[in-house]
């Protein structure tokens, strides 16, 4: 039987300062050309807490606008504004600010690596533990801090990264190594944010489903980081880290990795994991990457806008055997980028859109809703990427036109009818198809939609170790019910067999008689 959705999680964390101290674009402009225009006009654009909450793709992100909502409201969002849609908190998750951030990564770290500012702990602490998800066990973890005189002699004699927070530097990330690189304080930092993303993406799919945390057995962490040392530089475990802070006493797991596309790889072979029964319940997570917060941001002070990528991203979702209710994972019919398919935007389209569906014997059109690369326009177009879903869904449309399953007059309503305007944050892997997994489950149980296709897409060639990029896809569907209350029993089987024999026995014997 096929596994099914069970529930899905979202979190951002509004990290303002980290745009200037982490963000590789910033990072090398400091060294490269340190008295830029750029680096001068920028804390200008960066946006308060109460902006980033009230932006409506991060609404929609945690799950309090749905995406066919976000559609109708015209581009760019930068200063729409909706009634009501200002909230911390969503369906799915939460909009968490930078000062419980930090104190967040300080929970997740069991190495001293990370330490906060004594008055900096007392003033967060109080609303950091008044937070839903944040349990007893993790709030234990909370340090209680340290002086301003020991953050000044890490960052500035023991190369440890500075945590700046309103423009005021609160803590620090210390080096796990003297010598290591794969374990300087820029790598560890790197790694805690991700980690403490994905931990609390974790909490808050426990705690709006109700999840008996003993009976999740394995987590698959699919983020783009690499967490080792000099002689494994990305030997993981995230995941297994990530549980333990969670409290999944009874699960283990492994990290997964492919780039943008790593997710969707994850979550087909959770999914399949589950459906063999070798674990009824798994989850995939992943946390975000400070590397690309303000990314983009050049091209967005050059245009006068905000920085929008001051959001750091992060997602679980939580997979688990046939309940005979829940949208139904279809790992059966997958669409895979292999070696041989080329880079042509045709095959690319075929090999994860039209291969799978012909083997279901599926047209383009009998999927309501398409999830590629969900990426917010307000970030791409002005950085002249365009309007990367727009792009997907004009391709996957043109494919139809092409092999007859669609009018050329459906061409321009394709994208509305079948897909959906992007509102997932530049975080690399983060928007490659997982952000409408909650919103997919939901809309299926709701009977909006009976069936969905998610697509990754991953350029491997940014590794250096080849020039191919990959793509996976899988379908979800509406449960079609519990196949065993249908199915053959065993004993029903053994009855056909004895029955079969009975009669060939006896026609041999009337054939002997002859």
């Amino acid at each position: 039987m096929n596994s099914v959705i069970k529930g899905a999680s979202y979190i951002l964390a509004h990290t303002p300062d980290m745009v200037m101290e982490n963000g590789t674009t910033q990072t090398t402009e400091k060294i490269v050309n340190p008295d830029s225009e750029y680096l001068k006009q920028l804390p200008s654009h960066l946006r308060t807490y109460e902006d980033a909450v009230a932006y409506l793709p991060n609404q929609t992100y945690i799950g309090n606008m749905h995406p066919d909502e976000l559609g109708k409201i015209p581009q760019p969002w930068t200063d729409a504004r909706v009634e009501g849609m200002n909230k911390r908190t969503g369906k799915y998750g939460e909009i968490m600010p930078e000062d419980e951030f930090y104190l967040l990564m300080q929970v997740c770290d069991v190495f001293e690596l990370v330490r906060l500012e004594k008055s900096f702990v007392a003033d967060v602490k109080e609303r950091f533990v008044a937070n839903p998800v944040v349990d007893a066990s993790v709030a234990a973890r909370i340090h209680e801090g340290v002086e301003s005189s020991e953050i000044e002699h890490f960052v500035n004699e023991e190369h440890a990264e500075p945590l700046v927070c309103g423009g005021k530097t609160v803590g620090y990330v210390k080096r796990a190594h003297d010598v290591d690189t794969n374990l300087s304080a820029h790598t560890m930092l790197e790694n805690l944010v991700s980690k403490a993303s994905a931990v609390l993406s974790l909490l808050h799919l426990i705690n709006q489903e109700g999840v008996n945390k003993d009976e999740i057995t394995y987590v698959v962490d699919c983020c783009e980081e690499a967490c080792g040392d000099m002689n494994q530089r990305g030997g993981g475990n995230f995941a297994k880290a990530i549980a333990e802070i969670a409290g999944l006493e009874n699960a283990t797991g492994c990290d997964m990795r492919g780039f943008c596309a790593g997710p969707t790889h994850a979550f087909i072979n959770a999914a399949s994991l589950v459906k063999a029964g070798t674990h009824k319940n798994v989850v995939v997570l992943a946390g975000g990457c400070t590397a690309k917060l303000g990314m983009n941001g050049k091209d967005h002070v050059k245009k006068d806008l905000p920085i929008y990528e001051d959001m750091i991203g992060g997602f679980a979702v939580l997979i688990g055997e046939n309940d005979g209710i829940n949208p139904e994972i279809d790992t059966e019919h997958t669409g895979r980028h292999t070696v041989g398919t080329g880079s042509a935007p045709q095959n690319v389209i075929a090999s994860l859109v039209t291969a799978p569906l012909d083997a279901a014997g599926l047209k383009i059109t009998d999927v309501d809703k398409y999830s590629a690369e969900m990426q917010n326009p307000d970030i791409t177009k002005p950085a002249g990427a365009g309007d990367v879903p727009l792009a997907n869904y004009k391709m996957i449309a043109a494919l139809g036109v092409k092999r007859g399953e669609m009018e050329k007059a459906q061409l321009a309503t394709f994208p509305t009818e079948h897909g959906m305007v992007g509102w997932a944050p530049t975080q690399g892997h983060i928007p490659s198809g997982v952000p409408y997994l909650g919103v997919c489950r939901d809309d299926i149980l709701a009977g909006k939609i009976n069936r969905a296709m998610v697509i990754g897409k991953g350029s491997l060639f940014l590794g250096r170790m080849t020039n191919l990029f990959d793509g996976v896809s899988v379908m979800i569907h509406a449960n079609q019910g519990n196949e065993e209350a249908s199915a053959v029993s065993k004993e029903e089987i053994k009855g056909l067999i004895a029955e079969a024999m009975k009669n060939f026995a006896a026609s041999m014997m009337a054939e002997d008689a002859e």
